[in-house]
C-alpha cells in the first residue's frame, strides 16, 4: 500500500464530511489536503483510542518527534510520507503541525473549561490551525484569507461540540463553558445522564448562535478575490451549518441522546451546489 493510499483509506473510513470536500479539488491539492486531514485523524485517535495518558502521552511524543523526522526529510510514517512531497510546495509551517498536536493534547489534560475564551484556545489548536493549513493548500493571493481559515475552523469545531455534546459528556468531556452552563442553569449532571429539559435547549440555541457567528465573521474575511480557491472550506461551512439547522429543527435539546448527521446523499449534493454555484452564508 502506497502512503498516498494509507491517507486515502483513512480518511475515507472516519466518514466526515471532510472527504467530501475533497473529492472537487486538482489532484496536487486533492492529495496534500488527504494527507493532512489523515494526520489529524492519527493524533485525534492516539487520544481517543488510548486508554491510559501516560501511553497517549507518549504517542504524541512521538509523533512531535515524527513532524521533526518530516521537516528534516526523513519521514517514517505512512502520513508523513504522504505529506513530504506538499510541506514545501504549500508552505506549510512546522509550528503549526506542532500546534495541533498541542491541541489534541489538552484533550488528556483538560476535562472542562472554565470560559468560553479557555474553549476558544482549544478550538483554534485543533480546527483553526488545521483550517489555516488548509487554506494554504487551497491557495490564496491575500493573508486575510488566513484568517477567514482560522474562524472557519473554530466554527466547524463548535458544531462539532454542539453535535456530539451527548456522547462526549458520557465519556467524561464537557465542552461547553462551565460559565455557560451556569448562565443557563444547567447542571453538568443533566448532560451526563442525558436529562433533556427546556433550559438546556435555551443552552444549545446560544451555543448554535455563536457558532453560526463564527461562520459569518469567516465569510465576511475571506476576500472575495480568494473565494474560488477556498471553494472546498465552504463546502465544509454549507454541510456543518446544514447540520446546525437540522439540529434546531429536531429540537437542540435531543443532541444529548442522539448523534445527528446528514445523509451521505445529502452531504454530497451539498458539496455539488456549493462547488458548482458558490457558498450562500
Amino acid at each position: 500500500m502506497t502512503p498516498e493510499q494509507y491517507c486515502q483509506d483513512k480518511a475515507a473510513a472516519s466518514g466526515s464530511s471532510f472527504y467530501y470536500s475533497f473529492r472537487f479539488l486538482p489532484d496536487a491539492r486533492r492529495l496534500a489536503i488527504t494527507a493532512l486531514y489523515a494526520f489529524c485523524r492519527e493524533v485525534d485517535d492516539v487520544v481517543d483510542e488510548t486508554l491510559e495518558h501516560e501511553v497517549a502521552h507518549a504517542k504524541l511524543a512521538w509523533w512531535r518527534e515524527e513532524i521533526g523526522r518530516l521537516y528534516d526529510g526523513r519521514p517514517g510514517h505512512p502520513v508523513t510520507q504522504a505529506l513530504a512531497p506538499h510541506v514545501s510546495s504549500f508552505a506549510l509551517p512546522k509550528e503549526a503541525m506542532l500546534e495541533i498536536i498541542d491541541g489534541m493534547e489538552m484533550d488528556l489534560k483538560f476535562a472542562r473549561y472554565e470560559r468560553f475564551e479557555d474553549l476558544l484556545r482549544y478550538c483554534r489548536r485543533v480546527a483553526g490551525v488545521v483550517g489555516e493549513l488548509s487554506a494554504r493548500i487551497f491557495g490564496f493571493s491575500d493573508a486575510a484569507t488566513l484568517q477567514y481559515a482560522d474562524r472557519l475552523g473554530v466554527a466547524l469545531q463548535l458544531t462539532n461540540i454542539i453535535r456530539d455534546v451527548g456522547e462526549d459528556a458520557r465519556r467524561g468531556r464537557i465542552y461547553l463553558p462551565i460559565e455557560d452552563l451556569h448562565a443557563f442553569d444547567v447542571p453538568a449532571a443533566d448532560l451526563q445522564h442525558g436529562r433533556e429539559s427546556d433550559a438546556f435547549a435555551r443552552l444549545m440555541q446560544f451555543q448554535i448562535e455563536r457558532a453560526q457567528d463564527y461562520y459569518r465573521q469567516a465569510w465576511a474575511l475571506l476576500p472575495p478575490a480568494d473565494r474560488k480557491a477556498q471553494r472546498a472550506g465552504l463546502l465544509m461551512a454549507a454541510i456543518y451549518r446544514a447540520t446546525l439547522a437540522e439540529i434546531l429543527l429536531d429540537g437542540p435539546e435531543k443532541v444529548l441522546n442522539q448523534r445527528l448527521s446528514l445523509t451521505p446523499l445529502r452531504k454530497l449534493w451539498l458539496a455539488w451546489k456549493t462547488w458548482t454555484f458558490g457558498y450562500r452564508p
